[in-house]
């Protein structure tokens, strides 16, 4: 098998006996070199099917016009809601993005953060992996005065911009309705403590059951890494109580997802005797049976105000980065696993 090598500057030059620096001023529309030039190096390059390299070019410019994008995972609609509203944004603007996903792993992490800085990415966007704790490889970016934005997961202690719902009053939200839906015994099965958004709906969760002076049961508090399974596993293990909940929080949706087939398969009647309310609004949420009550995390608004935060870099000499949040409002939409009362509430 014959394979061709790369096209070059260097081949379009020899196709047209002239240098190669005049190629290169030609593919880059400088204005010294003539139009007719400029013309027949489009034509060659065209011809041999040259792909510039963009690398080199970033190199010699100090701009590549590339943004990456960690994200935990891609299946995930709050995560690819806020990928599609990040392009959205800054294609408009003449930048492209790079997504890469950590899939939980710290380790994947760290490498996706060095295949982009080696990219030359002119800025980072990322929500972090659960098994982050050390943050050397976001130092790391913030050191090279490449501007770093974080949403979703984040920590206060790398001082840069940060975009999210308010997770802490989530967890008073979820709490206040499963009260008026006359829960109380709630359970939470909720992420890691060791990450910030997981731990904050965590603090909610106990906040809100001491200001309603509701006794806070360890049993009745878990943490998992929120897969479907763990979800299914946690849920068994809640039903096995010798003392049940008569509701459970679950702080993500596949989780709560796991949770609604295991409280089906055990016949238990959803919500009269357990109520279920899930986090993230994904779309399964509404058409499953019965459909989950969940928080709206309002990705859209997350991926453009990410995006636009990058873009006011962009039009600064210097990067100083400081902590700076942008919090957003959560919004509970009710459904049937919780809905004792059968109002369509929002």
């Amino acid at each position: 098998m014959t394979i061709k090598k790369k096209i070059t500057i260097k081949d379009i030059a020899n196709e047209l006996g002239i240098t190669p620096s005049a190629v290169s001023k030609a593919l880059n529309n400088h204005p010294r070199i003539s139009d007719k030039t400029k013309e027949a190096v489009k034509g060659i390059a065209q011809k041999l099917n040259y792909q510039p390299n963009h690398l080199a070019s970033a190199l010699r410019k100090g701009k590549s016009n590339l943004v990456g994008v960690i994200v935990p995972r891609t299946n995930s609609n709050f995560f690819s809601s806020v990928i599609q509203n990040i392009e959205e944004v800054l294609n408009k603007k003449g930048y492209n993005i790079i997504i890469t996903q950590s899939n939980e792993s710290y380790q994947k992490e760290c490498d996706s953060i060095d295949t982009l800085l080696y990219t030359q990415v002119d800025g980072i966007i990322a929500s972090m992996a659960n098994e982050t704790v050390d943050l050397e490889y976001y130092e790391k970016i913030k050191s090279k005065g490449i501007p770093l934005i974080l949403f979703d997961r984040g920590e206060n202690d790398l001082n840069v911009d940060y975009i999210g719902i308010d997770d802490y009053n989530s967890s008073h939200i979820i709490v206040e309705h499963l009260l008026e839906q006359g829960c109380k015994r709630i359970a939470h099965i909720g992420g890691f403590k060791r990450t910030r958004i997981y731990n904050n709906r965590i603090r909610g969760y106990v906040d809100a059951l001491k200001k309603y002076d509701l006794p806070l049961d360890d049993e009745l508090l878990m943490e998992s890494n929120l897969t479907t399974e763990e979800g299914r596993k946690k849920m068994q293990q809640l039903l096995n109580l010798k003392n049940r909940p008569d509701a459970v929080y679950v702080a993500g949706d596949y989780a709560a997802l796991g949770a609604l087939q295991v409280l089906n398969e055990n016949n238990i009647k959803i919500p009269d005797e357990i109520a279920l309310v899930g986090f993230g609004n994904e779309p399964f949420t509404d058409m499953v049976t019965p459909n989950i009550t969940s928080i709206a995390q309002h990705s859209a608004k997350i991926g453009k105000l990410a995006a636009e935060t990058f873009l006011n870099y962009t039009k600064k000499e210097t990067v100083s980065q400081e902590l700076n949040k942008q919090i957003l409002d959560a919004e509970l939409i009710i459904r049937d696993s919780s809905n004792k009362n059968k109002t369509s509430l929002k």
